[in-house]
């Protein structure tokens, strides 16, 4: 089994999900009392935060390609970076390591494909939702990506900072999503794409009747089948 290289606690709650994720997945592919090897750094999301409200991305990147050299000097052999929003310095990542970068974006998209779907609603953080680093990706694997207006992603981002990140969940806070949901299918997308690490504690497939791709367990599973490939 190779052993993956976590960039976690953005938020801590999304990286516990990861961790969880990833080994029972294990678990169910090899059985008995298998278990994942992996090497997690876990960095302080206040200050990375601040600096990317500051604008200073090239600091994040920084600081997040520090994190994966370290674990590949500490023998990962592959890097999966547990959050969506701060895949936009995954470039900066992936050249500061030799292994590879295992891109939350592109399992996403590879599973929008197979599903048959090619047009599709994200919910994510605001930065995430107007931002072109993350849908321009999605995108070029030939799909088409929506956002919601801008009164519901300052919602869907307001409680993914101010709840989830914090591990609480509100019924009335699923409801709102599942308005916004509501929305998004009134102008046609095929599918709705869980785009924080954090919103899979609030809705799932079985909210919603169109296909739900969870980035989390989508890049979760990605993870899994280098762990156990012959690659």
């Amino acid at each position: 089994m190779k052993t993956l290289g976590l960039i976690g606690g953005m938020s801590w709650v999304s990286t516990a999900e990861y961790y969880r994720m990833i080994n029972e997945l294990v678990a169910d592919r090899l059985g008995g009392l298998h278990s994942a090897q992996i090497i997690l750094e876990s960095v302080d999301f206040g200050e990375i935060e601040k600096l990317k409200l500051a604008g200073r991305w090239a600091d994040v990147g920084a600081h997040l390609a520090a994190a994966a050299t370290r674990l590949e000097s500490h023998g990962a052999d592959a890097i999966v970076l547990c959050t969506n929003t701060m895949h936009y310095v995954a470039e900066t990542i992936e050249d500061a390591v030799s292994i590879p970068f295992i891109h939350i974006a592109d399992t996403t998209a590879r599973a929008i494909t197979a599903a048959g779907s090619s047009r599709v609603g994200l919910l994510a953080t605001a930065f995430t939702m107007e931002s072109s680093f993350y849908r321009d990706r999605v995108a070029s694997h030939g799909l088409d990506v929506l956002t919601p207006d801008a009164a519901d992603r300052d919602q869907v981002s307001s409680i993914i900072y101010n709840e989830l990140c914090h591990n609480v969940i509100r019924p009335e806070s699923r409801a709102l999503y599942l308005e916004v949901v509501g929305r998004l299918l009134a102008e046609g997308v095929e599918g709705i794409i869980l785009g924080c690490t954090e919103v899979e504690l609030l809705i799932g497939p079985e909210d919603v009747t169109v296909p739900v791709f969870p980035t989390t367990l989508l890049h979760a599973q990605a993870a899994v089948d280098f762990a156990l490939s012959d690659r």
